[in-house]
């Protein structure tokens, strides 16, 4: 006998916005698997259910849980999964037991609701028909460069989350690399009393965002990059040619290059070198 695996989404601030399939769900799961078992329970007691068994899933534990949780499964179990708000999965655990449950051949199943990436999505006045989720952004280092220069030339519009205590440089990174003008949503405790969503351009914002203390769960939402013919690499060369010739080092009129004609820095410098390494100086 083979039990199923629910992913069950609970609000992400109001609690009025747990659905009645999503307690009627729990009431009937077996067993939980919450990532803080505290807020979980009260959540449990906010909707009535008392007794219920439940077991920690958070980041640092999940891969060394799939083994319990697929026990459980195969001896009939009926196992609920949540996060401690939203859609499990999605920037929280969930991804690898459902992973384990699939290929094992068990039934998965969700219960919809609340979900702070659609709802930023919506609210935000940005286009909504192609987007795409960026997730938190690595802390720093190589990878975070990179993936901050695709925002640059990702032309979907881009959902991402951020910690309030980095807000401020983030929103500067990318007013740098995608341009101070480009359109951005910064929403700010969805559906909780005091919920903001502040509309603007990224120079803007971070200016706005620089200048006060941030409290609770951010969404960023940025415009994609403005469509059209991308520049030829002779196009490219001769806006950096008139960089370095005014005194700009290699590295920054790559960079504003890259900025102005929404592509890559790592292509524009990777054509400067190639234009130093055939003589030309690099502008040091």
């Amino acid at each position: 006998m083979t039990g199923r695996l629910v992913l069950v989404a609970t609000p992400i601030g109001n609690l009025g916005d747990l659905a009645p399939r999503a307690v009627a769900t729990l009431a009937e799961a077996d067993l939980v698997c919450c990532e803080d078992t505290r807020r979980t329970r009260a959540l449990l007691a906010f909707a009535g259910i008392a007794g219920k068994r439940l077991l920690s899933l958070h980041a640092h534990n999940e891969a060394a849980r799939v083994p319990e949780v697929l026990a459980r499964l195969a001896e009939g179990a009926t196992v609920a999964v949540v996060s401690d708000a939203g859609t499990p999965g999605i920037s929280d655990p969930g991804a690898r037991v459902v992973a384990a449950a699939a290929r094992a051949g068990v039934p998965v199943t969700v219960v919809p609701g609340p979900n702070a990436v659609l709802g930023a999505l919506v609210v935000s006045g940005l286009p909504t028909d192609r987007f795409c989720f960026e997730g938190f952004l690595p802390r720093r280092g190589a990878e975070r460069r990179r993936r901050l220069e695709a925002l640059a030339v990702e032309d979907r519009t881009s959902v991402l989350y951020e910690a309030p205590g980095r807000l401020a440089a983030t929103l500067a990174e990318l007013a740098e690399l995608l341009g101070p003008t480009r359109p951005v949503a910064v929403v700010r405790e969805l559906t909780k009393l005091h919920e903001e969503v502040w509309r603007g351009a990224l120079g803007d914002a971070a200016a706005e965002f620089g200048g006060r203390d941030v409290l609770g769960e951010v969404a960023v939402v940025v415009s994609g990059a403005p469509k059209g013919e991308p520049p030829a690499d002779g196009e490219l060369v001769a806006a950096l040619r008139d960089r370095l010739d005014a005194g700009d080092t290699l590295r920054d009129a790559a960079a504003e290059v890259a900025r102005h004609h929404h592509v890559p820095r790592r292509r524009v410098y990777e054509l400067g070198l190639a234009l130093r390494d055939g003589g030309r100086p690099a502008g040091r």
